[in-house]
């Protein structure tokens, strides 16, 4: 015969009902200790808040025994309905919500045999069996609602999170794309500006008939811009590589002084014809690095040019090279025009430049600073930029791994010589002052006896005063040319002095110009420190006269 529920629910039970509610400690203790038994995993959620609510659970459930109720007004089904709340709130999987309703059930079933002096009746057996089945059905719904709202607001949170990343993808693309149209506009300035003078030469040619002057003149222009040109496209195929993987870098052992003084050769002409004032700080010793040396030098010479370009002319520059701790610091700070706060995370990010309107830009198409930045740390270094503000000048600093100190020699396997086999007196004639300091100072860490004048009419003077055995002569001086003072060298003092050519031009036609002028060698700007050495090695032992 079936019983309908309705009937066991209007029976009251008041005996079993009231033990519940007075046995409520006994009930929780016997559940709480089977329950770490059969779900040791799930220990860590038997905390005090859920031993309370199960405490006004079991008395709810007492009460519900013990009255005659409704199913809709049963109240221990309301604290069921916060049980399951709170087991999923603690981290429950739904499996174990319903075993600890399992265990409960036993526990009752077996307290109650064991504290009533008579079995069970049927009736009272199906009235808790229903009041439990009521109570999961209440804690189990709640969980699962919980749980449907959990992943319905983790959804929402997540597709809140996708739409910003896509907006986020978006704004990146549209910068993207307005800086790709910026760097095209710029590339086509730029190459225009080159073109036009290459343009205008070639007309200058086709009248200038046999004027051997206005022709060498139109040929040293053509030359300079077909430079600026290459070092264009440089830059972008150095960029293309590096992004693609496809550079390697031929790392050796070399001094930080040789870098900074190519860096400083390269940029000097940039920096002469803005009269820009250049300070340059180098350590008293030698600072090794392992480094591509080609690469090393366009680093350092891409942050100068940067500094030269940015900054108004007459300005100060200021490139140090120091020691701090195991790292080699190189620091580029100037007085232009500094870089707004908004553009300092992403100054060295490709075709970004600062104040593209103000017509301060002597070539570049905002590439330099990002090749810096990953040919830094191609060689496990970083770089970082600093400003004020605008108007309140940078400073650029790189930071690489240096060897350990050597006390008295080099690091194996160095392409360097940084002492002479044995001293040469060396003058120096060159009108860039940022090119002579450097020069000079390089020479005196090599161990060299060095002089240096800034203009040919002294450099002649110095020369016939302190005889010495080598004169690195630049071609492009004021008033007395490089040819003109080696020629009144050569006519001076004879075969007793050894004559260096230093200039950017290398081509064979130079070259021959320079051996007929009375030179002894032909050196190419930015000088390779390698060859420099070597050169120096191999000179003749000096005269008597000459080491005076």
């Amino acid at each position: 015969m079936t019983i309908d529920p309705q009937v066991i629910h209007s029976e009251p039970h008041v005996a079993l009902g009231s033990l519940l509610q007075r046995d409520v400690s006994v009930l929780i203790d016997r559940w709480q200790r089977r329950a770490l038994e059969e779900q040791p995993q799930a220990r860590r959620v038997h905390q005090d808040i859920l031993m309370d609510r199960l405490t006004n659970f079991l008395w709810e459930l007492g009460r519900s025994l013990a009255e005659s109720q409704e199913p809709e007004t049963s109240t221990h089904c309301t604290t069921a309905l916060e049980h399951g709340e709170q087991r999923w709130q603690a981290g429950w999987s739904l499996p174990e919500v319903v075993r600890d309703y399992q265990i409960l059930r036993l526990v009752l079933l077996e307290y109650l045999d064991e504290i009533l002096d008579r079995p069970l009746t049927s009736r009272e057996a199906m009235a808790i069996h229903l009041a439990l089945d009521e109570a999961i059905a209440a804690s189990v719904g709640m969980y699962v609602s919980q749980r449907e709202e959990a992943l319905l607001r983790m959804e929402r949170e997540r597709a809140e999170q996708e739409k910003k990343r896509e907006e986020t993808v978006v704004v990146a693309l549209r910068e993207a794309d307005y800086r790709k149209n910026e760097f095209l506009a710029v590339l086509g300035h730029e190459l225009r500006n080159s073109l036009a003078p290459i343009l205008n030469a070639v007309e200058v040619l086709r009248l200038a008939g046999s004027n051997e002057g206005a022709i060498q003149q139109v040929r040293d222009l053509i030359e300079r811009q077909a430079r600026q040109m290459a070092r264009l496209v440089d830059d972008l195929l150095d960029l293309t590589r590096i992004t693609l993987g496809k550079v390697e870098l031929r790392k050796e052992c070399l001094d930080l002084a040789t870098a900074i003084a190519q860096a400083v050769e390269a940029s000097g002409p940039l920096i002469q014809v803005l009269n820009h004032r250049l300070s340059i700080h180098l350590p008293t010793e030698p600072l090794w690095l392992e480094a591509d040396r080609t690469r090393l030098v366009q680093m350092i010479t891409n942050l100068l040019n940067n500094a030269a370009k940015y900054t108004d002319p007459g300005g100060q520059i200021w490139l140090t090279g120091e020691r701090i701790g195991q790292e080699a610091v190189i620091r580029v700070r100037d007085t232009g025009i500094g870089i707004p706060p908004e553009m300092l995370s992403r100054i060295f990010d490709i075709f970004t430049q600062v104040d593209r309107t103000s017509g301060r830009t002597q070539g570049g198409v905002g590439i330099g600073l990002t090749l810096v930045k990953k040919l830094v740390e191609m060689h496990g270094g970083s770089v970082e930029a600093h400003s004020g503000g605008p108007g309140q000048g940078s400073e650029f600093v790189v930071r690489l791994p240096a060897l350990p100190v050597h006390s008295s020699s080099p690091p194996s396997g160095t392409a360097v010589l940084p002492k002479a086999a044995s001293t040469r007196h060396v003058l120096i004639i060159e009108d860039n002052p940022d090119g002579r300091e450097t020069m000079q100072a390089l020479l005196k860490l090599w161990g060299h006896r060095v002089e240096a004048a800034e203009d040919g009419q002294g450099g002649v003077a110095m020369a016939l005063a302190s005889n010495p055995q080598v004169a690195l002569i630049d071609l492009g001086l004021p008033r007395w040319d490089g040819y003109e003072v080696a020629k009144k060298l050569r006519a001076s003092l004879g075969q007793n002095i050894y004559l260096v050519a230093m200039t950017g031009f290398g081509q064979a036609e130079d070259r021959r110009r320079t051996l007929e002028a009375g030179f002894d060698a032909h050196l190419v700007k930015p000088v390779d420190m390698d060859e420099l050495a070597r050169l120096l090695t191999d000179l003749p032992q000096a005269t008597p006269e000459q080491e005076t």
